[in-house]
């Protein structure tokens, strides 16, 4: 992973951004680039633990750019919880594909990612060649329990209540394709005590603040629409998975209950990615 720093809208995000493609990597007919976002405390790092994709298998098809969003892994944080918004990160992902040369670009994300690459395609329909949603949170209706949730977190990250913490998210069941990993609820605890209090509570209020775009502006998107949702999971529910397929006029959705159901996301990417172009 080659990691540089791009200074995007006052703060420096992390960027890796790399063309493997075995076929024509330079040539004219290029595809245009997969633009991806991480879900919230998350980064490129963690997100390589978890192991939702081989990206590499995606490279070989397709440039990718992926990079930490503000206030995660190594970028730069922010003070205002506004600027944490799923809007203002959707922001954030339009500014960096200009530094970075990219005029359209397939949009897609894991969770907070999802909700980016959906407002990044509200903003500028006319950039987004496709949008790779995966893992959809909650939104809309199913949102103010979850607003509840992270002003509480923010609260206790700030008080240093980790114990806390840490037993209230053992109460919680993985989603079922992790329920045997015992990395699930190990990664938890390893982020509380590798955090800043401040930064990371800054993440968790600027959360609270964040919706997904609204239903009318969703079913507008022409845009072909991969999305990819697990199940068990209150915090990225198969409602709004499902409220998304509904909505969006050429999406389609696929599930995984298992591990073999996750591992499968990758070959499914790979062909959707194809298909577009």
């Amino acid at each position: 992973m080659t990691i540089d720093a791009v200074v995007v809208r006052g703060v420096d995000l992390a960027v890796d951004f790399v063309d493997q493609r075995a076929d024509d990597p330079a040539g004219s007919g290029a595809p245009v680039p997969l633009v991806w976002g991480h879900g919230l405390t998350s980064s490129m790092a963690s997100e390589d633990d978890l192991g939702l994709f081989d990206w590499a298998a995606v490279r070989r098809v397709r440039p990718v750019v992926r990079y930490d969003a503000r206030g995660h892994g190594d970028s730069d944080s922010s003070a205002a919880p506004e600027t944490y918004a799923w809007s203002e990160l959707a922001l954030d992902q339009l500014e960096l594909a200009d530094a970075l040369g990219i005029d359209r670009y397939v949009a897609g994300g894991a969770s907070m990612g999802a909700a980016t690459a959906l407002h990044a395609a509200v903003v500028a329909p006319e950039r987004v060649a496709g949008l790779l949603l995966t893992i959809p949170p909650t939104g809309w209706a199913t949102r103010a329990a979850q607003v509840d949730r992270y002003r509480t977190i923010a609260d206790l990250v700030l008080a240093g209540e980790h114990d806390l913490l840490i037993a209230g998210n053992a109460e919680v069941p993985p989603p079922d394709p992790f329920v045997d990993d015992p990395r699930w609820r190990e990664r938890f605890v390893e982020l509380l005590r590798t955090s800043d209090a401040e930064r990371l509570a800054r993440v968790f209020r600027g959360a609270a603040t964040a919706d997904l775009p609204s239903e009318r502006d969703i079913a507008r998107l022409e845009a072909p629409t991969l999305i990819l949702a697990w199940t068990g999971d209150p915090g990225h529910p198969m409602t709004t998975a499902a409220r998304l397929q509904e909505l969006m006029p050429h999406a389609e959705l696929a599930v995984a209950t298992t591990p073999d159901g996750l591992a499968a996301w990758t070959g499914r990417v790979v062909s959707w990615l194809r298909s577009i172009g």
